[in-house]
């Protein structure tokens, strides 16, 4: 048994698509049909039921995937060990960002001055089912973690609604979210974790919210509301900055509008010196922010 043979197991199991495995692993098909006939004939047992159409495991296939990760896990942690042990090289950090970009330039900037070698693998539009991609440390909504981490609560933030400032409710000191139904929204495109929650929030207060313009880019959402073309839910802290003097923001009276930001790193893993020092560099970070942001 070859551990190029476990590799391409893994990747065939997980995908469960001969085709997209071989051409995920840059090999053709036949050879990896070949390779995989060859691993079960050495097992004494068939890892895959087969169709016209499509493969998936079969019982002993998952019993036999379950032991390769622990495997390879192990032979990829011995080899990030040792690097991270004997190169200068090893301070490379991958890091997923799903939320809180706005802030990022300035949390890297700052971490920088103190390790100025560490380069960053920044993965902001990676599918969280796509096992092509690994990160060692992921800033995401704390409400969709990535699976299999350990995690750590960054910070707790309010929705507040974003207005032009000519808007009527402009003066107010708190808007609900009942006066917010005959409203035409700039939101983030579906899919993302603060569209989610805020719509989740209209739901809860009887209304479908009427999208006017979709945007993930906090200057062109910005824009958009100075130019009076709708109203915006936005995090309070980490889509701060300036609003203009066109554009006012104010807290919504339910209580329960808010969200959480977490750090996650993959349990089983092991977690590099670098990533490791950015990781708590970063816990820091938040909170200095949020210890500013506290009246």
């Amino acid at each position: 048994m070859e551990l190029l043979q476990l590799k391409y197991f893994q990747m065939t199991a997980r995908m469960e698509h001969m085709t997209q495995a071989a051409q995920r692993l840059h090999i053709s098909q036949p050879a990896l049909s070949k390779m995989i006939a060859s691993l079960e004939s050495e097992l004494g047992v068939k890892l895959f039921e087969r169709t016209s159409k499509a493969i998936r495991l079969n019982e002993h296939g998952r019993h036999f995937l379950s032991k390769v990760d622990i495997a390879l896990q192990a032979l990829e942690d011995g080899q990030r060990e040792l690097k991270d042990l004997t190169e200068a090289a090893s301070e490379f950090i991958t890091l997923d960002v799903r939320v809180s970009s706005h802030l990022l330039p300035g949390l890297l900037a700052e971490y920088r001055k103190e390790k100025p070698d560490t380069q960053f693998h920044l993965l902001q539009h990676a599918l969280p089912n796509d096992h092509a991609y690994e990160f060692d440390l992921c800033l995401s909504d704390g409400a969709n973690p990535p699976p299999s981490c350990n995690s750590v609560s960054l910070l707790k933030e309010a929705i507040v609604v974003a207005l032009p400032s000519e808007h009527r409710y402009a003066k107010r000191e708190y808007i609900s979210l009942e006066d917010l139904k005959e409203e035409r929204f700039i939101s983030l495109p579906p899919g993302k974790s603060l569209r989610e929650t805020t719509d989740a929030f209209c739901r809860l207060a009887g209304f479908t919210p009427h999208i006017q313009f979709e945007s993930d880019d906090p200057a062109t959402v910005r824009g958009l509301i100075r130019a009076g073309q709708g109203v915006a839910f936005l995090p309070a802290i980490t889509w701060g900055g300036s609003t203009g003097a066109d554009v006012v923001t104010i807290p919504l009276q339910e209580g329960y509008c808010e969200r959480s930001i977490s750090l996650h790193w993959p349990k089983g893993r092991y977690l590099t010196q670098a990533a490791a020092s950015f990781r708590d560099r970063t816990i820091q970070y938040f909170a200095e922010l949020a210890k500013a942001d506290t009246p």
